[in-house]
């Protein structure tokens, strides 16, 4: 048993860790609306929120939108 427990503790901890990152790094979030109310307009092309992207190089993307 000790094993599984191990295994479940591991995924529960890594699952933990995962929401604390989407809490704190994804632009979608908005912990201080008074300062920053729109933080997905701040992002430009290269920066990179995604935890794993496949097949993308990011310091080679234009901007596509008007600022």
């Amino acid at each position: 048993l000790i094993p599984l427990f191990l295994i479940i503790g591991s995924g529960g901890v890594g699952a933990g860790l995962y929401l604390l990152r989407l809490a704190t790094v994804n632009p979608d979030v908005s912990w201080d609306k008074k300062n920053n109310p729109e933080p997905w307009n701040k992002l430009a092309p290269t920066d990179q929120y995604k935890f794993y992207s496949v097949n993308v190089d990011y310091s080679k993307l234009k901007k596509d939108r008007p600022d």
